[in-house]
């Protein structure tokens, strides 16, 4: 008989948004967490002339994500979105962390994202009586990704 041990699966039950350090937000949904790495071909002969094919790492590449927040959000993290849509990159280029958290909130990973800066925000339909929480979604562009497992 299969055992359950709730070590087995990391359950996505809340994730925060920290901006250089300052938790900002708690988002609805994440998406298009990833890391990519060119891969760097190279071809030559063996000793015996047979064709050989190998491959190296090499630059990792950027990244995008996107967030879902409530529109009633945090305050910070809309400014930071208008600094960003102003060209400001100044202000608008932030460390930020995207944290996964348990179901006792304790973090369980940390997606670090250098020099960050949202690049694009969309807002979800709007209609009279409808129930639903108004949402947004925002693309969140960065040049590195580290992820930290706690």
């Amino acid at each position: 008989m299969a055992r359950f041990d709730k070590a087995d699966s990391a359950a996505a039950h809340n994730f925060g948004l920290q901006i250089d350090g300052v938790m900002v937000e708690y988002l609805h949904k994440v998406s298009g967490l990833g890391q990519k790495q060119d891969v760097i071909e190279f071809k030559q002969n063996s000793a015996q002339g047979h064709p050989m094919t190998g491959k190296l790492p090499g630059v990792s590449q950027a990244g995008e994500c996107q967030v879902v927040r409530a529109t009633t959000g945090s305050k910070v993290f809309s400014d930071w979105i208008k600094e960003s849509f102003k060209g400001n990159m100044g202000q608008a280029r932030k460390n930020a962390t995207i944290i996964q958290m348990d179901y006792e909130s304790n973090p369980v990973r940390r997606f670090n994202l250098r020099n960050a800066w949202c690049c694009d925000q969309q807002f979800d339909d709007l209609e009279a009586g409808s129930t639903s929480p108004v949402t947004e979604t925002v693309t969140i562009t960065y040049e590195e990704m580290t992820i930290e497992e706690s």
